[in-house]
């Protein structure tokens, strides 16, 4: 399903009209949820999955943010994140299609549910060999069609 995407235009005294331009993205990002876990479990994993990602790929964050009185706002993604729900297994081979793609990833592993900070997260990946991570969450970002091929199989997360 393509989406197109219209962005607000400001004119002089901050009148808001819209430009029906289309935009259209040749990446995506997207975060796969084990499909077990539960709703502040999704939450978390989707909040931290994402956290990275601007860091290590500046352009996919777009322009700060201001209000009608000049308040400022963060910068946010430039596009949208889809979010996807799939079985353990398929989990196991999204992650896998995402490393064999070399695509950019972030995980997070049943393992850090137990943990309260970034250096036991890490330490708890790192105690882990790939082929045995407890996936829970997985975050990709790439060309559009090699994510979704990683996410196949995958469903829209409700």
């Amino acid at each position: 399903m393509q989406r197109t995407y219209k962005t607000p235009v400001l004119t002089a005294g901050h009148a808001r009209t819209m430009n029906t331009e289309p935009i259209r993205f040749d990446t995506k990002i997207a975060v796969l949820l084990r499909a077990d876990l539960e709703t502040w479990q999704r939450l978390n994993v989707t909040s931290f999955l994402v956290s990275g990602l601007g860091t290590q790929v500046p352009e996919v964050i777009g322009e700060p943010y201001e209000d009608a009185d000049g308040v400022p706002y963060l910068p946010m993604f430039r596009q949208p994140v889809l979010v996807f729900e799939a079985t353990k297994e398929t989990l196991t081979t999204a992650h896998a299609r995402a490393l064999s793609r070399s695509l950019i990833r972030s995980v997070f592993t049943a393992d850090l549910f137990a943990t309260g900070n970034d250096r036991d997260n890490r330490a708890a990946v790192r105690a882990v060999p790939t082929a045995d991570l407890d996936l829970v969450g997985l975050a990709v970002y790439g060309p559009k069609n090699a994510v979704d091929k990683v996410v196949k199989g995958a469903r829209m997360h409700p």
